[in-house]
């Protein structure tokens, strides 16, 4: 059986930086993530994708950062159960509590912190009744890696930030872009709605909106999308290489589900007003997984509500020690490796 301080149950960004805040605690984390590598859906999805609202990083690409994150815990050294999906968990009669996998792999903490993100998710698919006659053959629903599009005519639909990023990025790569909406109002960052802007305004990006596409036609693969105006009813008909509908995700909780948490909107109801915890005292859940009053499901803030979740559950752990945090500064500590490495360390005022 697997024992650490902190289980966590999701390797994506806010899981990762979990383990950075624990170790500042002197806190040992473990891991456990149903994909084969850590970083969720930016390892996974959109490795490639760039992301714009990392404090002290103007861009950075998804999966950059998941190596930045593995770089800044690698001192901590934090365990690893990957490719394996937590199936249940029994609370002890301390309290604590004792997780399974599906391959029946057990894992001991005081402390479950459920950083699932969006859980097991399937893209919302268009209702187009010939859509699966062109799955990797032209229709995609997410983008791994932008090279596959270079000096390709690539269409995206979509209103939200996906959307907009990856028609921003691939404007530098495709030979042509169009962006499809609905609506003539997107919902994605203002920054990015005025760079789509000015890029249709160079004629970087061909943009049609309010529209949405009806149709899709080719032989062995994807040649022509037809696009229909929603105001006037004109149909478009455009040559195209790739369709790409990025209308977000549809999550589902899986197991998680059935472990008795409060749940609202297949999210995990938490007190945002102190520390994150679910109706479950012991169990946490943090990043895009929760639910509260004022949400925003952003990298960012799953970073904060990690933090203040490890100075609860450090005080659920050692509930006889007073501190004050005060702030981080450089201890060495060894690397995976056996190197001396460089890693902060929390200075703490503590009274036993």
């Amino acid at each position: 059986m697997i024992k650490t301080d902190i289980l966590i149950i999701g390797a994506g960004p806010t899981g990762l930086f979990t383990v950075f805040e624990a170790g500042l605690l002197q806190l040992k984390c473990h891991l456990i993530d149903a994909l084969p590598q850590p970083g969720g859906q930016c390892s996974e999805i959109y490795p490639k994708k760039p992301i714009y609202d990392i404090p002290g990083f103007p861009e950075v690409l998804a999966g950059k950062l998941v190596d930045n994150l593995m770089e800044q815990i690698a001192p901590f050294q934090p365990g690893f159960t990957l490719g394996e999906r937590a199936e249940k968990i029994e609370k002890q009669e301390d309290g604590s509590f004792v997780v399974t996998t599906n391959k029946g792999t057990q894992h001991h903490a005081p402390i479950v912190a459920i950083a699932g993100g969006l859980g097991s998710f399937e893209p919302r698919k268009p209702l187009l009744d010939n859509l699966s006659n062109f799955e990797d053959k032209g229709v995609a629903y997410m983008i791994k890696d932008p090279e596959v599009y270079r000096d390709k005519k690539v269409l995206i639909a979509g209103g939200g930030d996906s959307a907009l990023d990856w028609s921003i990025f691939l404007a530098d790569v495709a030979a042509e872009v169009t962006l499809v909406h609905r609506r003539n109002e997107f919902r994605g960052a203002l920054d990015s709605v005025e760079k789509v802007q000015q890029l249709k305004n160079q004629r970087k990006i061909n943009l049609i909106t309010p529209a949405e596409v009806v149709g899709l036609q080719g032989e062995n693969k994807l040649e022509r999308v037809i696009v229909r105006k929603t105001d006037n009813s004109e149909e478009i008909d455009l040559e195209v290489d790739d369709f790409i509908p990025l209308f977000g995700l549809s999550p589902k909780l899986g197991p998680i589900a059935e472990w008795g948490l409060d749940i609202e909107k297949n999210a995990i109801k938490v007190d945002n007003t102190l520390d994150y915890q679910t109706n479950i005292p012991g169990i946490y859940a943090i990043g895009d997984v929760n639910t509260y009053p004022g949400k925003l499901k952003l990298i960012l803030c799953g970073f904060h509500e990690a933090t203040l979740m490890c100075q609860s559950a450090y005080q659920r752990i050692y509930p006889d020690k007073k501190y004050v945090m005060k702030y981080t500064t450089v201890g060495g500590v060894s690397g995976f490796d056996g190197s001396k490495k460089e890693a902060p360390k929390a200075v703490v005022k503590s009274i036993d």
